[in-house]
């Protein structure tokens, strides 16, 4: 008698690649150890082998678990008292756990006095692997020291615990707490980049002045990671837009007047919250001088487009390093995707391209490092905008095509490179779209004419090299000359960007890559999409240095 299942069996699981998980994102990742040990030193690095081994075992696996259970907002308690509570998944706390015990927050304030930012952003390349939405409450931990530095008394209450190494979810007083977070509310939905147009109210309880008490009126378009134990905030003051620090709760052990109104709901970003919340009459404590605001968010608006750019040129890599990983282990009209020539050729730009981010971003971390030194506080100020604007907006189209390379599959919510895609265009949002990091490029140009013969000096030692570059720096070097005219700014500030990767590259980077990476990108026959490296590239070296180590 033959069984009613016979036959049941439809397909059988095969032609299909393992998981890219389970592996040390560090000590695997051929190109950062590359860029760490080039621009930090020779040497080991345990602690970013710690972080590696965690962000591609128990981290990764949280990633998925913090975007799968999105944070939720508890308005009130059952017996309707305000709570304006937000509720996360308890990946969300081990993500930021494990981050914040390996000073991820602080490293550049705590840690060894060379190497710190180069390490720190080591460590959030690695982190963003696992997860990008906590690497925002993380980054504005960490960029919210400089500007608390402004005002010493405020910052001998708060640095002791945001610097400290344990993490304290709590809802509760900072005075009860050991460790803290910092948040941001700067935006209002009248004025967005604008933020001189906020019209946020500051009105001095008693004597006005930097340390001082204040009360704030007024709504916020954008509030990230509302559960922080403080927010710095701008709002107008008599003396014009100034900087606060404002706490979740009174220094009395009251809940502070900030009225969460809505969670966003955000295409991208999604472990993380961030909402629209009210100020009705909370009180804040004013950061530097009144009518200073901005000045004394500088150096945080720093920190902060630093991680914007590592953060993307992770999306890059890990967008690279899944269509690689997918394409060596899935055949198609008879051979491995990974082998086939106009395949390969895709990978390999996608490869090019990610290693030209993290080039830069670590670049600037050192810079960071060694921002004492003229030349590079130069390249500092102006990479920084350049970076921000190029590496940002280079990572959506980056990651789309690595898509195309997996397939359908890679659109299902299973696969990280959904999430990535989502994840994409929010670094090229955050801390100033594509047309203000143009402007600011523009006013740093016009401010400090000395930037350029500095940045000239960063690129100079490529030259020789190769022929095209030698030609594109040329063309750079007449156009700086020339007037600068606002609506052509992205005309020049996208060749800027292009030359200083080739420059990079060719100066730190593998020379392969570099040689590949300048012919085609600054060349007069450049590709515009990707798959477009000429005959001559070694596409299989290439391809090597970003496949997994597993």
């Amino acid at each position: 008698m033959v069984s009613d299942t016979a036959g049941s069996e439809t397909h059988q699981v095969f032609n299909q690649p393992s998981p890219l998980e389970n592996y040390n994102l560090y000590t695997s990742d051929k190109v950062l150890r590359h860029y760490v040990s080039r621009f930090g030193g020779a040497g080991e690095w345990p602690r970013l082998e710690a972080y590696g081994h965690a962000a591609g075992h128990e981290l990764l696996a949280a990633g998925f678990a913090a975007n799968r259970h999105k944070p939720e907002f508890q308005p009130h308690d059952r017996f309707g008292r305000r709570l304006d509570q937000v509720n996360y998944h308890p990946a969300y706390h081990q993500l930021m756990a494990w981050a914040i015990g390996q000073g991820q927050h602080s490293l550049p304030w705590t840690g060894r006095a060379t190497g710190a930012q180069l390490e720190r952003a080591a460590m959030t390349y690695l982190h963003i692997h696992a997860d990008p939405g906590t690497a925002c409450p993380l980054t504005m931990t960490f960029a919210a020291v400089p500007t608390l530095r402004h005002q010493p008394d405020i910052a001998s209450q708060w640095l002791t615990k945001i610097l400290h190494s344990e993490y304290d979810p709590r809802n509760v007083p900072y005075g009860d707490k050991t460790g803290v977070t910092i948040g941001m509310a700067m935006t209002e939905k009248q004025g967005g980049s604008d933020v001189r147009a906020n019209t946020t109210q500051a009105t001095p309880l008693g004597t006005r002045g930097p340390g001082r008490r204040y009360t704030l009126v007024g709504h916020k378009w954008f509030c990230s990671a509302p559960m922080s134990d403080a927010f710095l905030v701008l709002a107008q003051s008599a003396g014009g837009l100034s900087c606060f620090l404002l706490p979740r709760w009174r220094p009395d052990g009251d809940r502070n007047a900030i009225h969460i109104q809505r969670l966003k709901d955000k295409m991208g970003n999604c472990s993380n919250a961030s909402a629209e919340v009210e100020f009705r009459g909370a009180e804040a404590w004013l950061i530097g001088d009144e009518g200073r605001g901005v000045a004394t968010i500088l150096e945080m608006v720093a920190c902060t487009r630093l991680d914007c750019v590592v953060g993307s040129a992770a999306l890059m890599h890990q967008a690279a390093a899944e269509a690689i990983h997918h394409c060596r282990g899935r055949r198609a009209f008879g051979e491995y995707l990974s082998v086939q020539p106009l395949m390969a050729n895709v990978l390999a730009d996608l490869a090019i391209e990610s290693e030209a981010a993290l080039a830069v971003a670590l670049r600037l971390a050192r810079a960071f490092d060694r921002q004492q030194d003229p030349q590079e506080a130069a390249l500092l100020r102006l990479g920084t905008a350049l970076g921000k604007y190029w590496v940002c907006k280079r990572a959506p189209g980056h990651i789309a095509e690595a898509m195309e390379c997996i397939g359908g599959v890679a659109a299902i919510e299973d696969n990280v490179l959904a999430r990535l895609y989502r994840e994409a265009p929010v670094n090229a949002i955050w801390e100033g779209s594509g047309n203000i990091q143009c402007l600011d490029v523009a006013r740093a140009l016009t401010r400090a004419p000395e930037l350029v013969p500095a940045w000239l000096a960063e690129m100079e030692p490529a030259q020789g090299s190769l022929p095209v570059f030698d030609t594109a720096l040329a063309s750079l070097k007449d156009s700086l000359a020339g007037e600068l005219d606002e609506g052509q700014l992205r005309m020049l500030v996208e060749p800027l960007a292009i030359t200083w990767q080739a420059a990079t590259l060719l100066r730190y980077g593998d020379p392969v890559v570099a040689e590949t990476f300048a012919v085609n990108r600054l060349g007069s026959g450049r590709g515009l999409l990707y798959g477009t490296l000429g005959a001559a590239a070694d596409r299989d070296h290439i391809i090597a240095r970003t496949t997994p180590t597993l």
